[in-house]
């Protein structure tokens, strides 16, 4: 599908949708919610309500706290090829970069694909 399809709305959401489906099939379980913004040549993906309470109680400690982010940024970087073929597949666009980071104190991992042009202004 290419970006020429979609409103900047449109491929928001769908963007969100797919990325919560990649991580049920992937990880398992998927986020609570999600919000996705397309701004010049990036997306950027917040995804909130990530962690297991299992998770959260790790946390309590630093050495926990550093061993669930080390955890999930190694999970989410052995699926970073699947992750480009989505949001290459939905704005026609393929990924120059990726940067995430997930935050253990509200469960929320943040996403961020540099894309080779400027998706936003080809929707406008």
């Amino acid at each position: 599908m290419k970006s020429t399809k979609w409103t900047k709305g449109s491929l928001e959401a769908e963007i969100g949708k797919a990325l919560t489906q990649w991580e049920k099939d992937f990880l398992g379980r998927g986020s609570v919610s999600v919000k996705t913004d397309i701004l010049r040549d990036m997306v950027v993906v917040a995804l909130n309500g990530i962690l297991t309470p299992a998770e959260y109680k790790l946390c309590d400690t630093k050495e926990g706290l550093l061993s669930v982010k080390r955890i999930r940024s190694d999970l989410v970087e052995s699926g970073r090829e699947k992750l480009y073929q989505l949001i290459r597949d939905l704005t026609g666009e393929e990924v120059v970069s990726f940067h995430t980071d997930i935050s253990t104190r509200t469960g929320e991992r943040i996403m961020v694909f540099r894309l080779y042009s400027d998706l936003q202004k080809k929707l406008s």
